[in-house]
């Protein structure tokens, strides 16, 4: 996805190097069908369109597998890369050369200050996206990535328009998230598990079978004619009527009024509002 402007291919740190010794050298894969930027070309600008023409040829980039830099950066855009840009020669930011010096015996003045790089809108064309952050240093990064606005300070943010883009955290690089959705399911997790392990013991109760009386055989179903449901809804207020059955009945709410509490209100009041039980609001029939 990128390459040193300046830094020979065989060079430890190159980025052809770290393929080569990381990846193409376990696989079989024929030397034609490897493609990375050349960082050495006499005309950087040329090298840089050949590069998006042959992503073009080869049908677009099916999986982009990056990471990303304590500022938000992917591959080498920067902050203040254009959300529009495409394979280019690209200057790279203090914080970046300060990252990578890690690489060049923290020697910074041995870090290229170019690159070459693909765009954000190349990544974009990706079917796929796969950007991985591990690290409490770069929580950051991943807040402003998924929880922030869409801006071109930090690149990552883009990739909440791609429709098929996963970020791969460890729990550090979430510490930053506000919504704090890592804590939040692991301690759901742990509610769960005390639910479980601390509370009162299952006991099973095995159900005593009783048989039926001798003589008593299977209530058969009564044929009643179906009948005609009214075509007016009327409440029934008769509270007084015998509940053969444990069903819950419902009552009216006049019988929870104690009258009582509510006598000497009427006189008080002078004639303003007058409170009256709610049953004589609905027609008895």
């Amino acid at each position: 996805m990128d390459e040193y402007v300046g830094l020979p291919r065989d060079h430890p740190e190159s980025y052809h190097s770290f393929m080569y010794k990381h990846f193409f050298s376990h696989v079989d894969i024929p030397p034609q069908n490897i493609n990375i930027l050349d960082g050495n070309a006499p005309d950087l600008a040329a090298e840089c369109s050949s590069f998006e023409a042959r992503i073009a040829r080869y049908g677009g980039i099916e999986l982009f597998l990056g990471g990303v830099g304590p500022d938000g950066h992917i591959a080498f855009n920067e902050p203040g890369s254009s959300l529009s840009s495409r394979t280019r020669v690209k200057t790279l930011a203090y914080d970046t050369i300060l990252a990578n010096s890690r690489f060049f015996g923290n020697d910074l003045d041995l870090v290229p200050r170019r690159s070459l790089t693909v765009g954000i809108q190349t990544i974009m064309d990706a079917r796929e996206v796969v950007i991985v952050a591990t690290g409490a240093h770069k929580a950051l990064a991943v807040e402003k990535g998924l929880e922030g606005g869409i801006n071109h300070m930090w690149t990552l943010s883009a990739l909440q328009l791609h429709p098929y883009a996963l970020i791969v955290c460890d729990r550090d690089a979430t510490l930053e998230l506000k919504v704090k959705t890592v804590r939040y399911f692991e301690s759901i997790e742990q509610s769960g598990t005390d639910a479980r392990t601390q509370g009162p013991p299952l006991v099973y109760r095995p159900r005593t079978y009783v048989p039926a009386p001798v003589g008593v055989g299977k209530l058969q179903p009564s044929h009643i004619p179906p009948q005609k449901a009214p075509k007016d809804l009327r409440i029934n207020t008769e509270l007084n009527a015998s509940v053969e059955d444990e069903e819950l009945t419902p009552d009216s709410m006049s019988s929870r009024m104690v009258d009582s509490a509510i006598g000497g209100l009427d006189s008080t009041l002078k004639g303003d509002m007058f409170f009256d039980h709610m049953g004589s609001r609905v027609a008895s029939h």
